[in-house]
């Protein structure tokens, strides 16, 4: 009987020794899990935003457009580490007196120049003072539509200023009739467009139109194309009956 329960007792313990031992996975050599289906996306960096995936991958400067008051550029420096390299650059609007507000250095003049030039000129000041190397990203982010204002005096029904587009080609005739057209007593003959500082020595210009022949008889090829900045006379008649 005692042998019986010895032989009892050390079955039991086996099977809970057997039954605390894992049973193997079995090895597949070779296999890999598949990728999961669908667009596989970033991560969202912390606060939702998935992150960039590099600031200069096909930025390219800009070596044509120049800059004009009122367009808005894109501003970064890389080796600033106030900021994260992967956020967005900082906007930047070019003033009225054709200048940038640039971090760090100041007012820049701006207008008339390429983004590049701009941008080379900018590292130079930055590296004068601030950094050893500076690696200045700067580019057009949205253009002014308002190519400049012309004005028109004198004869006309609606006096004042006149906006010009972007791509838009202006002539002195089509700017008189933008005003509304002739008053009563104006000279057609007579109209003027003056131009400043434009000339071979940076002396006005002046340019002597007969309206009367453009606008009433079709020759517009006498016509011209104004300039932002243009004042349009339109003097009147001496003899006015």
């Amino acid at each position: 009987m005692q042998r019986l329960t010895i032989f009892l007792l050390l079955v039991f313990a086996t099977s809970v020794a057997m039954a605390q031992i894992p049973t193997p996975v079995p090895f597949r050599s070779g296999v890999v899990a598949p990728p999961p289906a669908g667009p596989v996306s970033a991560a969202p960096a912390p606060g939702g935003t998935v992150a960039a995936s590099g600031l200069l991958n096909g930025y390219v400067p800009d070596a044509t457009y120049k800059l004009r008051a009122g367009d808005t550029v894109s501003f970064q420096i890389l080796e600033d580490r106030i900021w994260n390299s992967l956020d967005t650059p900082r906007p930047l609007v070019v003033t009225d007196s054709g200048e940038l507000d640039v971090p760090y250095i100041g007012r820049v003049m701006a207008v008339n120049k390429t983004c590049k030039e701009l941008a080379d000129e900018i590292k130079v000041a930055l590296e004068k003072d601030y950094y050893n190397t500076a690696t200045v990203v700067l580019s057009l982010n949205v253009a002014n539509r308002l190519l400049g204002r012309v004005y028109i005096w004198g004869q006309v029904h609606s006096q004042g200023q006149l906006d010009m587009q972007m791509n838009e080609n202006l002539t002195a005739g089509q700017a008189i009739l933008r005003a509304g057209g002739f008053a009563d007593f104006a000279n057609k003959n007579k109209v003027q467009v003056v131009r400043g500082s434009n000339g071979p020595n940076g002396e006005k210009q002046t340019f002597n139109l007969d309206m009367e022949q453009i606008l009433e008889k079709g020759q517009t090829e006498k016509d011209i194309l104004l300039q932002p900045g243009d004042l349009i006379i339109v003097p009147s008649r001496l003899i006015n009956f």
